[in-house]
């Protein structure tokens, strides 16, 4: 097949729905109105081929032509690379574009994922583990991306893959009110999130998902 494949799981479970990561990648695929289509790989029995698009067994991997990127950030970063409307081609806007791209994967996400990942599993503020994480997230980053919010409205000037990146880390923060100290970011996620591509890009992928629910019945 050629063209734009973009490889996620046939189904998960309720809990991670609507942040299964492809959801990066339809963002991005719809705010450049690039054509493509999905394809499903196994969540419970992960075979060799998956392994040999992503060697971690995760998705999404997105095929482009025969050539096959996984990581979301990378492959954002290739998108970005092929729509003006994901990344600006001048030198400083390109530059502005990766340099939050990365913020937001590892400056930001970073803290951001441990954190989530406590809360998932119930560890209430008298863990010291997780004391270390809200320090992290709350003293050592969300400060400082509160005063870059307040001075503008996308990351690197226009909206670009950055802001995909960024306002889906914090969206999962926000999903346990982690951001209540910080209407800044709040308001970033508001208006990320009020985007069409990103509500096509969630409705879709909620829609794939309950399309395997049915199938199972």
């Amino acid at each position: 097949m050629t063209g734009l494949v973009l490889t996620t799981f046939d189904w998960v479970p309720e809990v991670p729905r609507g942040f299964v990561r492809d959801i990066r990648i339809r963002w991005a695929l719809e705010e450049a109105g690039l054509p493509y289509t999905v394809e499903s790989t196994p969540f419970k029995n992960r075979n060799p081929a998956h392994f040999a698009h992503q060697p971690f067994g995760q998705v999404p991997w997105l095929t482009d032509d025969g050539l096959s990127i996984f990581e979301s950030g990378a492959i954002l970063l290739h998108l970005g690379e092929r729509s003006d409307k994901l990344m600006p081609k001048d030198a400083r806007g390109m530059s502005d574009s990766k340099e939050w791209l990365f913020a937001g994967l590892n400056s930001v996400e970073m803290a951001s994922l441990p954190w989530a990942l406590c809360m998932f599993s119930g560890q209430g503020s008298d863990n010291p583990i997780f004391q270390q994480f809200e320090s992290f997230l709350k003293v050592s980053r969300l400060p400082h991306l509160e005063k870059v919010l307040a001075a503008r409205e996308w990351l690197a000037g226009p909206f670009t893959i950055a802001d995909i990146v960024m306002a889906d880390a914090l969206r999962l923060v926000n999903r346990f009110e982690g951001l209540k100290e910080f209407p800044q970011a709040q308001a970033y996620i508001a208006r990320a999130t009020a985007r069409p591509a990103f509500q096509k890009a969630l409705a879709d992928q909620m829609a794939h998902f309950a399309k395997a629910d049915a199938a199972q019945k």
